[in-house]
């Protein structure tokens, strides 16, 4: 079957908490210093949500403005994917709850689990969709409420990760603006047990053992998760610049995950791409996982940094083991 319909991004959007956690107020809480924590990540402060505030309250602020920003109403909107590992319960999905406070009870509503990519899959959910003529307009939110799970008196995992969500409205591109021309997904299930959250599901249900075990804090074998990250998302952004028929030589900006900034800096050395060239600001927000490039990505929109016909890359890695890679034509 031809294609018919190219889909684009239209709008993005994002949001941060309004509590802001310094290296300074960590600090006084775990054994860590200021120094200590730029060395490893390079992250400086991160958003912490607000007390009863949900991983779909920031969702919900983060799709208006995508939604603003592409010129549509809740009413254009057919479908709402989530893209989530800290729902606002394990079921109904989180999407349904945003459907909900959007207003928007035409949409179908889906929530969509993986991790650090679950974006990136996201996207790659709403082209198919949209180019099969399925649905005509999708949002796609990013968003994490990691602070509920986070051991912060573990100083190795405390330091890293934030809160926030991104959104984009995905539909028909319009002059070939925002066109995404390609995506590659991966996934490696044999090394799951290096980044998870081991209790709260049917393996480990939530009991009095788990809780005093800390079972539902994240978990992560930091080392092997660094070495295997490099590689595999230098492969990503080569095998989606394959896919669109493109080289590293056209590549106006490269989007990565926000993990910790040694492996950011390491992905753009391994592709032999100028610091200029690949985005950075986890120093601001830390790892917000999932809502990590989508929050990215409505910045250097809001900023005016992309122009038309800009390349943008974005690449992810995450729990599952997941990877994502697309390539934009702005």
């Amino acid at each position: 079957m031809s294609k018919t319909v190219t889909a684009g991004i239209l709008g993005t959007g994002s949001y941060l908490p309004e509590r802001v956690l310094t290296n300074a107020d960590l600090e006084k809480m775990v054994d860590t210093s200021d120094e200590w924590i730029i060395t490893r990540t390079g992250i400086k402060s991160r958003h912490i949500a607000a007390e009863g505030q949900t991983t779909s309250d920031m969702a919900v602020e983060a799709g208006r403005r995508a939604l603003k920003s592409a010129g549509l109403t809740v009413a254009d909107l057919d479908l709402i994917l989530v893209t989530t590992i800290t729902p606002d319960m394990p079921t109904p999905s989180t999407a349904c709850f945003v459907q909900s406070k959007l207003g928007a009870p035409q949409a179908a509503a889906m929530d969509l689990s993986a991790a650090c990519s679950g974006f990136v899959y996201g996207i790659t959910t709403a082209k198919a969709f949209i180019e099969s003529g399925i649905y005509k307009h999708v949002l796609v939110c990013g968003a994490e409420k990691l602070s509920a799970f986070t051991d912060w008196k573990d100083r190795a995992t405390c330091v890293l990760f934030g809160d926030g969500a991104g959104a984009v409205v995905l539909g028909p591109s319009k002059e070939g603006r925002g066109e995404v021309l390609s995506t590659y997904l991966w996934a490696n299930g044999n090394d799951a047990e290096l980044l998870k959250i081991p209790g709260g599901g049917s393996r480990c249900p939530v009991s009095p053992a788990s809780i005093e075990a800390g079972q539902h804090y994240l978990k992560m074998a930091g080392k092997e998760v660094f070495k295997i990250a490099v590689k595999v998302m230098g492969d990503a952004v080569a095998e989606a610049l394959k896919g669109a028929g493109l080289t590293l030589a056209d590549v106006s900006l490269l989007l990565p995950h926000q993990a910790n900034l040694r492996i950011v800096q390491a992905v753009g050395d391994r592709l032999g791409l100028p610091p200029e060239k690949v985005f950075v600001n986890l120093d601001k927000v830390g790892n917000t996982s999932a809502a990590s490039i989508a929050i990215g990505l409505d910045e250097v929109h809001a900023a005016g940094r992309l122009k038309k016909g800009d390349i943008v890359v974005l690449v992810a890695f995450g729990a599952g083991l997941t990877l994502a890679s697309a390539v934009i034509r702005w």
